[in-house]
């Protein structure tokens, strides 16, 4: 997240810090990436390969010609780490992963970390999730070298079927009758297996729930049309799983512009989640989306395990539990990371569903946009977290009457680690200009479609 902002001021600082941590003195020779430097052994969600792809694309925006070297070196470094994903976090061999950590701390109701009682695990929607959204961006990236050297089609297409495999394994879990997906919430939650009770859903309404939303690609028929041998192995391998084939969101039916469109979720589920997503009383707000749903502040989820209770409760503000230092928490504040994936996700869709797909805006408020003015919306609300309101006031600076209007300092922004779910106020790590700097991509993206419409 953090070389996006900085490959729009130095896109070739930007690549050499990703080829950096892939380097023979951060990687570890089985493929694992490190996660932080008071912890190697934690693991992350696998977006280095989205990361990579992105400076891929500015970069090539701005100078007109892709830099295939230094993407064909990142791929090549990523097929170990993807080979050690699969390894280890795939505890079953059915590609649902549990993953751990995944970045998002206190988000659940166990320290993901930890070992659980009676040889207990979680499979974890968004392990799950994170790793579908891996093989499409290394799919995208196969793609791209196949232009100019075509084995790279083999590649593309061993990554088609490992993102067909986990969306099958994602709509159907095991067979005790327990999913990932809730027919009756109409959301995904995971899943708990303790040895000698039966699995169970632990339904807590969190962003967990909302990243299947980023396994989402759309290609081009000008892209298929270039990779012939790419397209027939892809549809050899349909007509060969019609089962898996038809878990892909509509790959037979053309989108916009014969576009074809590569989704964890298909039309229902799709709808399903974004309705709850932009309803007020759950994650939406006026400055953006929350962690958790704000539905567990009057409705915490309390689970009874071997005589303990555990409880998720919507926290707004700075954490109210010890989970990793108590220093951050997911259980209700925003964080830039996941919202500017959901705005790019939405993005995605609106290129294949096109102008005439609209949902409600917000939930209940009987108003439809399409997807493409929905993200929009929500590019406006992010950046308004740190813009001044009608009373002079910035919401990221919060009660501090020095900051907000001392001529010395109202200028001067901090980039918080994360933000109040409420009210918008900058919390955690005040000089968090990484993730939270993709603000400045938000930005930028505005300024382009502003003068585009000047130059219409």
């Amino acid at each position: 997240f953090h070389c996006v902002p900085l490959a729009r001021l130095d896109a070739h600082f930007a690549k050499r810090q990703l080829l950096l941590i892939l380097r023979e003195y951060y990687m570890h020779p089985n493929g694992q990436i490190p996660a932080y430097e008071w912890n190697f052994g934690d693991v992350n969600p696998p977006v280095h390969a989205w990361g990579t792809w992105k400076v891929y694309e500015i970069d090539k925006q701005n100078t007109g010609k892709g830099d295939t070297d230094f993407l064909e070196m990142v791929f090549h470094k990523l097929l170990l780490n993807f080979t050690w994903w699969v390894n280890q976090r795939d505890r079953g061999g059915n590609n649902i992963f549990e993953g751990g950590f995944l970045g998002l701390d206190n988000i659940g109701i166990f320290d993901r970390n930890a070992t659980l009682p009676h040889d207990g695990f979680i499979e974890q929607a968004d392990g799950t999730s994170w790793m579908a959204m891996y093989s499409l961006n290394m799919l995208r990236m196969a793609l791209e070298l196949s232009q100019e050297k075509p084995y790279y089609q083999e590649m593309a297409s061993k990554f088609f079927n490992h993102f067909l495999t986990i969306a099958g394994a994602l709509a159907n879990v095991g067979d005790d009758g327990v999913d990932l997906w809730d027919e009756e919430d109409e959301f995904f939650y995971d899943i708990l297996h303790i040895s000698g009770h039966p699995s169970k859903l632990m339904k807590v309404r969190s962003m967990v729930g909302l990243i299947p939303l980023f396994a989402v690609e759309v290609l081009t028929p000008e892209l298929l049309a270039k990779l012939p041998d790419f397209t027939r192995r892809l549809e050899e391998f349909l007509e060969q799983r019609p089962d898996l084939a038809a878990l892909i969101s509509r790959w037979t039916e053309p989108g916009k512009g014969e576009t074809r469109l590569l989704s964890l979720l298909r039309g229902h589920r799709m709808k399903c989640l974004i309705r709850r997503m932009v309803d007020s009383s759950e994650f939406s707000l006026r400055l953006w989306h929350r962690a958790l749903s704000k539905f567990h502040e009057q409705n915490p989820y309390i689970l009874h395990l071997e005589g303990t209770e555990y409880m998720v409760r919507y926290t707004p503000g700075e954490s109210d539990n010890g989970l990793f230092g108590g220093n951050s928490n997911w259980r209700g504040p925003i964080w830039f990371p996941v919202n500017y994936l959901i705005v790019e996700s939405l993005l995605k869709f609106h290129s294949y569903y096109g102008e005439d797909f609209k949902m409600e805006f917000p939930t209940g408020s009987g108003k439809e946009l399409n997807l493409r003015e929905i993200a929009i919306k929500i590019e406006e609300r992010l950046i308004r977290i740190f813009r001044k309101d009608k009373n002079g006031e910035r919401p990221c600076l919060g009660n501090n009457d020095l900051l907000q209007h001392n001529h010395y300092f109202e200028d001067h922004l901090l980039f918080h680690e994360y933000f109040h779910g409420d009210t918008g106020e900058g919390l955690g790590a005040s000089h968090q200009t990484g993730w939270t700097g993709l603000v400045a991509d938000l930005i930028h993206q505005v300024y382009q479609r502003e003068k585009k419409k000047e130059m219409e």
